[in-house]
Order: C-alpha cells, then sequence, then structure tokens
C-alpha cells in the first residue's frame, strides 16, 4: 500500500476535488482504490506507485497556485508512468506573461515549457502541433511579455487567409473587415492579455498590427515580435517571403498543425518544407508539440490522437 500526507485539511480537499471528483478520475484511470486517513491517503493496487507519485504531483500543482482538472490529472498520470513525475514542478516554474486581470500565464506540460524557453532563446522558432497544444496563445504571451519590457517596439501577427484565397478584394467592406474572420483568434487572445481598452489604443497606434500574409510582401520588419499563426496554410513561396523580412531587433514565431492544411491540391505547405530545410540552422529552433500538450477538454487529445493513427495506418498502405 503507498501512502500520501497532504499536509493539511485545506491541501486534501484540494486533491480530493468537489465530491471527491479528482481522486475519483485518478482511482478510475490507475484501477486503483484510495482510503482516506485524516490527512494522508492511502492507495491499493497493481499500479498502487503511480497513483502516489500523481498525488504528490498534485500537490505540487496546488503549491504553485495552479487549480487540478481533468486533463492536469490525466496529464501527471502520462508522467508518473514514464517515472518523470518531477517535471511537473519545473513546467509550471516562472510565468509567460500576466492577463489584464492579473492572472499569470504559465505553461502546462513539458512540450509547452520547451517551446516557450525555445522562443525566448532562438530569433525563429517554430512550433508545430495539434490543435489545443496552446502554440498561438503562448506566442502572443510572449509578444506581449517582450513588449511590455521593452524589448520591441511593436506586435505584428499575421495569418493566410487561405480560405479566401488572393481575392480578398470580393468580400463585402473595407480590408479590416474582409480578414477580420480568419484573424479573431489573436484579437482575442491580445484582448485578453492587454485588456480592450488598452488594446484598442495600440491597435489605433499601430504599434499592434494584424495583417494577412500576403500583406507582409516588400516590408522589412523591424524591432518587432513577429507571429505567423496557421502557417501550415502557407506555400513554399509565401513563407520564404515571410521569412525574408526579418529586420534588426526582431523575434519571429511561426505556429501550424501540419494536420490541417487547407491549401488546395497540388499546393505543397511552405510550413513542412520550412522545418524540413531550416531544422538545425543556428538560431532557429522547431518545437513539435503532440496530442500530449494539448490543454483543452481531454476528448481532444483523444481525437487528436485517433487521427494520427488513421493517417499512420493510411501511410503505411499507400507504401504497402
Amino acid at each position: 500500500m503507498a501512502s500520501v500526507d497532504m499536509g493539511t485539511l485545506d491541501k486534501l480537499q484540494k486533491v480530493l476535488g468537489t465530491f471527491d471528483e479528482n481522486i475519483n478520475i485518478l482511482t478510475r484511470e490507475l484501477g486503483v482504490t484510495a482510503h482516506v486517513d485524516g490527512t494522508t491517503v492511502r492507495f491499493e493496487g497493481e499500479e498502487e506507485g503511480i497513483a502516489a507519485a500523481v498525488a504528490e504531483s498534485l500537490l505540487k500543482v496546488i503549491a504553485a497556485g495552479e487549480e487540478i482538472d481533468l486533463s492536469r490529472i490525466l496529464y501527471c498520470i502520462s508522467l508518473a508512468r514514464e517515472g518523470n513525475s518531477q517535471e511537473i514542478e519545473d513546467v509550471m516554474k516562472g510565468v509567460v506573461a500576466i492577463t489584464a486581470k492579473g492572472k499569470p500565464v504559465k505553461c502546462k506540460t513539458v512540450g509547452q515549457k520547451k517551446y516557450v524557453e525555445a522562443v525566448k532563446k532562438n530569433t525563429i522558432t517554430f512550433g508545430v502541433g495539434p490543435a489545443g497544444t496552446g502554440k498561438t496563445y503562448l506566442a502572443v504571451s510572449l509578444a506581449v511579455a517582450a513588449y511590455k519590457a521593452k524589448e520591441v517596439e511593436r506586435i505584428i501577427l499575421t495569418r493566410p487567409a487561405v480560405e479566401a484565397g488572393e481575392k480578398l478584394g470580393f468580400l463585402p467592406g473595407d480590408l479590416q473587415t474582409k480578414v477580420d474572420p480568419y484573424l479573431r483568434p489573436l484579437y482575442d487572445a491580445l484582448q485578453e492579455l492587454f485588456g480592450p481598452e488598452t488594446y484598442a489604443k495600440l491597435m489605433e497606434k499601430g504599434t499592434i498590427e494584424v495583417a494577412p500574409l500576403a500583406y507582409m510582401r516588400g516590408r522589412t520588419l523591424s524591432d518587432a515580435f513577429v507571429i505567423l499563426d496557421e502557417a501550415q496554410n502557407a506555400t513554399r513561396e509565401q513563407m520564404k517571403m515571410f521569412l525574408t523580412r526579418l529586420g534588426e531587433g526582431s523575434k519571429m514565431v511561426v505556429t501550424g498543425d501540419l494536420t490541417q492544411t487547407d491549401l488546395p491540391d497540388g499546393k505543397k505547405s511552405g510550413l513542412l518544407h520550412a522545418v524540413k530545410i531550416l531544422d538545425g540552422i543556428e538560431d532557429i529552433a522547431v518545437c513539435k508539440l503532440s496530442e500530449r500538450d494539448v490543454v483543452r477538454h481531454p476528448l481532444v487529445s483523444r481525437i487528436v490522437k485517433a487521427y494520427e493513427r488513421e493517417e499512420g495506418k493510411r501511410k503505411k498502405e499507400e507504401r504497402s
């Protein structure tokens, strides 16, 4: 039987969860039973050692001021099964940024932590991975933090408007109205981090610029934190054009999901090409996130894994 002393009744309650929700998830996932004796939780079953390690990890989550939820419990279980429970503490060290409401933005997985460290260390960073891994939000958070620290003078965010091709002119309204639907996730992240009023002022001054990728052509982007989002929808030509816009004092982050390319048939993803030819070049980092780094509903991670299995099966059949 493995046991963990929670220290205080308050910590015990947080680990157990409302109506024992957290501990029930833990015991169900690992097939163990749990018994509470004072502030000590005792686990019994084949994976009792894993359960105790997860409980210790959850105590570290609480100590870091973070909340325990289903995705966090499942992630702690995966780390414990690999013998890497100690990594959960390192993941939560440090704050990426502070939202307008004073909430700290922190990494939630080892993959996210490596991604953030890579962005801070390198001039150009590629963040490649499935939906829900925090690629875009963490990049925007780092951009806001860099601006507030006066490391850059402006923030530039761009996405390929693939669905409209190069025919934005056929859409009603001015340029901003035409591209807003494609850039909405970036707007939402900026407003949460700056607050609506500050965000509006910075947009008006041109300190924050959000525009489609096509409008980057012919420019030199200096003293800026530049983010290219949904980069899997950029062509090889567009990717080369974007990367060569880099100017003095700037940092670039390129994010995308190679499994969700919307390019027309016959068009090759510029993100896939760039990752292949630029990986290993000094001052350029390629960070690959996986379904383990998904921080949305846990079901998203399972959906991603199912699609990856299907894709692997399809490729195997094509080769045979």
